[in-house]
């Protein structure tokens, strides 16, 4: 659903183990940018080590900063993943992609596909997912 081009520049927010920030690295190429954030120290750390160990420098995880959803000083970011369940759309997100560019988000025990264009932003959700919150 995210359709990651290669040279992308993509925010995976709650990178976890750094697995899915590795697969976007992948995806994007060493001509991309991938930036997993996460919100538990010990994890992001955790991450951190297992995405070093794949050999795609262009992809880091860092830790996030409380209160601040993504990485809005990065921003514009071409796809945004997050894998944590919000509650209602994270705007503060949907400001931190490009035009074009699109986000795969859990919201309210659905997957919301973000498109934004120039024309404006369309959502699209597909029922039945379920995430940890989004904090």
């Amino acid at each position: 659903m995210l359709d990651v081009p290669v040279g992308a520049r993509v925010l995976d927010v709650g990178s976890g183990s750094g697995w899915t920030t590795a697969l976007l690295a992948h995806l994007t190429g060493a001509m991309g940018t991938v930036v997993g954030v996460e919100l538990e120290p010990e994890l992001a750390a955790w991450g951190a080590e297992n995405l070093a160990t794949t050999g795609q420098p262009w992809a880091r995880v860092v830790l996030a900063t409380p209160g601040v959803l993504g990485l809005p000083d990065e921003a514009p970011f071409d796809r945004i993943l997050v894998s944590a369940e919000a509650r209602e759309l994270p705007t503060a997100l949907v400001d931190q992609l490009a035009v074009p560019g699109r986000m795969v988000a859990p919201v309210a025990a659905g997957l919301s596909v973000v498109d934004r264009t120039v024309e404006g932003t369309r959502v699209v959700r597909h029922e039945g997912y379920r995430f940890v919150p989004l904090r």
